[in-house]
């Protein structure tokens, strides 16, 4: 099943920060004082699900998250969190095929769409779009090439991974896509942008304002 990290899951953090350190952690735990209390929150391919703990820092309860992760073995891993008194659902199905009638406050897509080929990362991008709120927050954690920060030591490293990833037969993808340009088309502004690992990691807060 592409796109599933079943095959790594009880490795995967250990791997992530052998490579990367804390960088990846980093991203993702810098975003998180921008949610506010009782917020409902859609997470897209959490992993092990050590986010959840992280929240659960800021706001021990009152919090509704929904948590959708394609790999059962990610989704076990997660469910052993310390998520304190904050309400969490546990979706353990591909996002394409999740379906909701909740509309989120905040949507967090840590590495997601760096999985997929173009034409699927658009399809997964205009339905999270219908799911977020307006004035909604979109954490959006990816990988980033270009001309500016495209060293070369990431060009090979990217490589590497992608390489790694198609002999497990894990990711569909081969390139990294610039998502940008559809937030910007879909009407959401850049509230902070930081970059991590020599600018190989970006982390993105987008504001929905339509």
């Amino acid at each position: 099943m592409l796109n599933n990290y079943d095959k790594i899951a009880s490795h995967y953090d250990t791997l992530s920060r052998l490579v990367f350190f804390k960088s990846q952690v980093n991203a993702q735990i810098n975003q998180l004082p921008y949610i506010q209390e009782g917020n409902t929150i859609l997470i897209v391919g959490g992993g092990t699900g050590w986010i959840l703990e992280e929240l659960a820092k800021i706001y021990s309860g009152g919090l509704k998250i929904v948590y959708v992760e394609i790999s059962a073995k990610m989704i076990a891993l997660s469910q052993k969190r310390n998520y304190k008194s904050n309400h969490v659902e546990f979706v353990n199905i591909g996002i394409e095929d999740f379906k909701t009638d909740v509309v989120f406050d905040v949507i967090l897509t840590p590495f997601l769409f760096d999985n997929f080929e173009e034409q699927r990362a658009v399809k997964v991008f205009d339905q999270l779009n219908a799911y977020l709120k307006k004035d909604g927050l979109w954490f959006l954690v990816d990988f980033s090439l270009n001309k500016i920060n495209g060293n070369w030591w990431k060009w090979l490293l990217l490589r590497l991974m992608y390489g790694f990833f198609k002999l497990l037969g894990i990711v569909e993808a081969n390139q990294l896509i610039d998502m940008n340009p559809y937030f910007f088309k879909a009407n959401y502004l850049i509230v902070e942008e930081r970059l991590y690992y020599g600018s190989f990691i970006k982390a993105t807060i987008f504001r929905k304002i339509k």
